[in-house]
């Protein structure tokens, strides 16, 4: 058992018992299932396999020519 200690302020009967019922719920709920991730093929994403852009700058022309 947890125990719930009130370090600041003055809440009212009410707000407590909001508080504990919010706590309660949150406590006993199921966790959501961690998302089936499949990686997407290249196709896909094609975009992580594109050659960055091409900056333009002195000896710039050099670099264009690599992969």
């Amino acid at each position: 058992m947890t125990t719930l200690q009130i370090t600041k302020g003055n809440p009212t009967p009410e707000e407590l018992a909001a508080l504990v019922t919010v706590l309660a719920a949150r406590a006993s709920a199921a966790p959501a299932p961690a998302p089936d991730r499949q990686r997407a093929s290249n196709w896909a994403t094609y975009w992580r396999n594109a050659r960055s852009p091409f900056h333009p700058g002195p000896g710039q022309w050099r670099a264009s020519a690599h992969p």
